[in-house]
Order: structure tokens, then C-alpha cells, then sequence
């Protein structure tokens, strides 16, 4: 089934178009469900430090939910599902439940973009990978998907291998790491996303890996799909290659939420 659970909106700051324009893309697009997955407000940063262009602020979310709302109710026939984007880190796990609690959300995608307060996928911290070795840096990063999916937060992990998007490559072999983690996602009870935003990325491959996704499949992960559209002319981008992706890999369906529960539906 055709479905899209990874769109933005313009109040993160770096994304543009009205959400209606989302919703009229994904109906050209033939999408058979939706969801937007904004950017949750920086909880971790104090508000004098926040930076611009990363988030909604929390004076902002209570109206991006009432928006997903009313175009949910305008498009009767296109489920449209209210997701939030949320950052894990650790330590302020009581913080981002405290926040989550406030709204009814569909789903939550999890999201690693954060190492020990650096950026990684920020195009203007890109100096901060000259500071560590691919292989230590692979393994931070991965043990941070384990614990966040480990922190009960989340529903799904969003681009679950995000580290990769400037081209950063270890010297070793990662199926090792990839079995670990999908091993501690399985045991977590969540599901993971395939994300083809990273083939808009300077890695111009789709997240996870292959060989991670075969990890995921092998213990039976549920898996989703998203774009992470940023314009309305990205909804749905790379759909077809998704779907062959998750084919090679031995998936036949995906999942999708409401309130919060999970169902599958087939591929």
C-alpha cells in the first residue's frame, strides 16, 4: 500500500510549502495514507540556546497538531496521521515523555541526530567527523539507536543509519553492528523506517543499509516507509525504489498506526 508516515512542515524552519500542498501531492502521487512527522521542539537545549531552523518551539506545537487535525478531517477518504519526529537523548528521556504526553499522537518516529551535542547531519558542523574514527564513531552512533529504542519513546526508528548521509564509511564490517542493533530493536517490540531521503543525500543511498535492513527482516522488525519530504514535490519520492528495496529484503508488508497501535497492511 502506498503511504508516505515521514512529512515536514514549514515550521521547522527548513522546510517550505503549505501542508495542504503535502496532502495534494500525495493524492497526484496515488498515496493511499499519510502522515506528518514534524520536527519535535528542542526540549534539550535551553531555549536562549536553541538554534533557528532545527524545530518547532513548543509554542508552535499545539497548533501543528490542530493543523494535522483539520486536514485530516477535510480528507475524509486520505487517512492523514499526526506523527512527531523526536530527538533522543540520553539522559532526557523524562523530558521528551513529559512532552510526547500532551498530544494524541498516531505514531512517534525516533531519531538519532545528536553525538554527545554534535550535529552530525548538519552540512555546516561537518568539521566535527575530522574528530573521530569511523569505526568509534560507527559504534557511538549505533549504540545510541539501541538505546533509544530500548527507552520506550518511540514507535518507529527513523533513518535508522543517518550517519551515512555525507559519505562517512568505516574500515570494517558492519554486519555485526547491523545484527546487534536489529537485534536490540526486535527485543524492543518497535519498527524501523525506510527512508529515501538519503538518496537526495550526498550518499544517494536509501536508509538502512541493505544489509541492515536484512538484519531487521531476518527478526522480524516491522518496517515503514517515508520520503522525509521537506516540499511538497517530495512526497512520495523515491517510492518505487523503497518498495524493491523491502522486496529484495523478503518484506511483503508495512506498518501503520493509529492511535498509537500498530497494524500491518500488505506491501
Amino acid at each position: 500500500m502506498p503511504v508516505d508516515y515521514h512529512l515536514h512542515t514549514f515550521r521547522c524552519g527548513h522546510a517550505r510549502g503549505r501542508m495542504a500542498d503535502y496532502v495534494r501531492a500525495a493524492r497526484k502521487r496515488g498515496l493511499r495514507e499519510i502522515g506528518f512527522a514534524d520536527h519535535v521542539p528542542l526540549y534539550f537545549c535551553p531555549p536562549e540556546r536553541r538554534p533557528s531552523g532545527l524545530a518547532m518551539t513548543e509554542s508552535e506545537l499545539p497548533q501543528y497538531v490542530d493543523d494535522v487535525l483539520a486536514l485530516r478531517a477535510a480528507n475524509p477518504d486520505l487517512p492523514v496521521r499526526l506523527g512527531i519526529e523526536a530527538d533522543f537523548v540520553p539522559g532526557r528521556e523524562a523530558e521528551l515523555a513529559a512532552l510526547l504526553s500532551g498530544y494524541p499522537f498516531d505514531y512517534v518516529l525516533g531519531s538519532v541526530h545528536y553525538i554527545d551535542g554534535w550535529g552530525f547531519d548538519q552540512t555546516e558542523l561537518l568539521d566535527g567527523y575530522r574528530n573521530w574514527d569511523p569505526d568509534a564513531l560507527y559504534r557511538r552512533y549505533f549504540l545510541l539507536v539501541q538505546e533509544a529504542a530500548r527507552s520506550g519513546l518511540f514507535d518507529v526508528l527513523a533513518h535508522p543509519d543517518l550517519l551515512k548521509k555525507f559519505g562517512c564509511r568505516p574500515g570494517g564490517d558492519l554486519t555485526a553492528l547491523y545484527r546487534e542493533t536489529a537485534s536490540v530493536i526486535a527485543g524492543s517490540g518497535i519498527g524501523v523506517e525506510v527512508n529515501t531521503a538519503g538518496l537526495r543525500a550526498p550518499v544517494a543511498e536509501i536508509y538502512p543499509h541493505p544489509a541492515f535492513l536484512a538484519a531487521c527482516r531476518e527478526l522480524n522488525i516491522p518496517v515503514t516507509l517515508g520520503s522525509d519530504a521537506h516540499r511538497p514535490e517530495e512526497v512520495g519520492f523515491g517510492y518505487h525504489a523503497a518498495v524493491a528495496l523491502l522486496r529484495r529484503a523478503g518484506y511483503d508488508r508495512l506498518a501503520v498506526f493509529q492511535e498509537r497501535r500498530r497494524r500491518l497492511v500488505p506491501l
